[in-house]
């Protein structure tokens, strides 16, 4: 009986050992990234995604835009007219007939903001496409880690079931040698039963996670179990990835570039206050073909009320785009530092995650071999399990807090995950 025992301490004492996962897991080298999906994958998903496509649609239309206003909105206009003269003194009725072919100018300097304007915008679409790609990749690292998270919950779930149902063996062991008393091995029973619900609970979320990034990314291909790195401490300061940052940044990108377009239709509304003419040939048959007149002619608008109003309505917009400019830089700013402060931060909570979580294993083992020597309650073994299952989630969960908080400032930084619109 005493060799059957300890064979048994020997199977439980391997199996809490495997408890920190965070040790039991190779690490890889940081480059490799194997806690990521493959690049190949995620250049597809990306691609694939309905941000990125409406962005390369919204793309196509401002580069039809810019094509209608680099040729302008006038287009030449034929007038044709018949009408019939009566002179009363000898009775006679004289058909007349005439045609003009006429056509809007646009003043010089117009069509250069004009394409300054479409060329601007066409500029804009790329910085959105461009923030597209980078939403969506921050999407799918959310999503990916999110997976993570419940999928290395749920498998150490199975573990301590795994533990709970040998320690429930066991006590039923000693039970029947007349070693434990019956209430000890319903103790044990129902903390195995128990860990089973908690296992089923995190199962269900495991797959509720994977269904989510499934359906947001078909191109990632999910693997049987996450794979874990090492987190790794934050290389430069603060201003260094404030730099890398903003050097580039999509959003920025776009509102500066609307407060440039805002701008330049300021331009354009200001030399709108001299209308364009319109120029035409005209060419008639009076006096029933007796006289055939020729010429040109000259419309001009006078302006009113309404140009100086558009101008004013131009200008202030042009101010609330270089307000909104400036709030995004500053806004910006803040969630940079925000980033980075949390990147820092998750990488020594987990420092003190993962050496709490060692020492708390290495009590719960010994815990359990006091036990099976008769020196420690069921009690208290059982007390010492939930509190090391405590300390293995609350370790690997700093683990992929900090993972993914590097991988974030990697990604606003255009150093993961990035394209030729980066």
């Amino acid at each position: 009986m005493r060799k059957s025992v300890n064979s048994e301490q020997w199977i439980m004492a391997s199996g809490l050992s495997v408890l920190l996962l965070g040790s039991s897991l190779v690490s890889a080298v940081e480059i490799n990234r194997p806690d990521l999906p493959p690049a190949a994958q995620v250049e597809r998903a990306l691609d694939e995604s309905l941000l990125v496509k409406n962005a390369i649609s919204n793309m196509g239309l401002e580069q039809a835009n810019l094509r209608k206003l680099n040729s302008g909105p006038y287009e030449f206009n034929l007038r044709a007219g018949s009408s019939q003269r009566r002179i009363a003194d000898i009775g006679q009725r004289l058909k007349e007939w005439d045609v003009a072919l006429e056509r809007q100018i646009r003043l010089p300097g117009k069509a250069g903001i004009d394409r300054d304007i479409g060329a601007a915008g066409v500029a804009r679409a790329d910085y959105a496409l461009g923030d597209a790609h980078h939403e969506a990749g921050r999407l799918l690292l959310k999503l990916w880690f999110n997976w993570q998270r419940e999928q290395v919950s749920a498998m150490l779930w199975q573990q301590q079931v795994g533990l709970l149902r040998q320690q429930a063996l066991m006590t039923e062991k000693r039970g029947k040698a007349g070693d434990a008393p019956r209430l000890e091995l319903n103790q044990a029973q129902a903390a195995s039963a128990q860990a089973g619900v908690s296992w089923h609970q995190a199962q269900l979320r495991a797959q509720l996670a994977a269904n989510e990034l499934s359906y947001s990314f078909p191109a990632i291909s999910l693997p049987e179990q996450a794979v874990l790195s090492l987190p790794t401490a934050i290389e430069h300061d603060q201003a260094y990835w404030e730099t890398h940052i903003l050097d580039d940044n999509h959003e920025l990108g776009m509102a500066e570039t609307q407060r440039h377009i805002q701008q330049q239709l300021v331009l354009r509304s200001r030399a709108d206050q001299i209308p364009d003419p319109t120029v035409g040939l005209r060419y008639a048959n009076e006096m029933g073909g007796n006289e055939k007149v020729t010429g040109v002619y000259l419309t001009m608008p006078v302006p009113g009320e309404h140009r100086r109003a558009a101008t004013e309505s131009l200008e202030q917009q042009a101010t609330i785009a270089a307000d909104q400019a400036a709030f995004v830089k500053r806004r910006l700013e803040g969630d940079i530092y925000a980033a980075y402060l949390q990147a820092v931060k998750n990488f020594e909570t987990w420092q003190l995650a993962h050496e709490a979580a060692q020492s708390i294993n290495s009590n719960a083992e010994l815990t359990y071999r006091a036990y099976i020597l008769g020196e420690s309650s069921l009690s208290d073994s059982l007390t010492a399990r939930r509190i090391a299952l405590e300390s293995s989630l609350t370790d690997n969960l700093a683990r992929l807090d900090a993972n993914e908080a590097h991988y974030r400032l990697l990604i606003d930084a255009h150093q993961l995950w990035s394209n030729e619109h980066d």
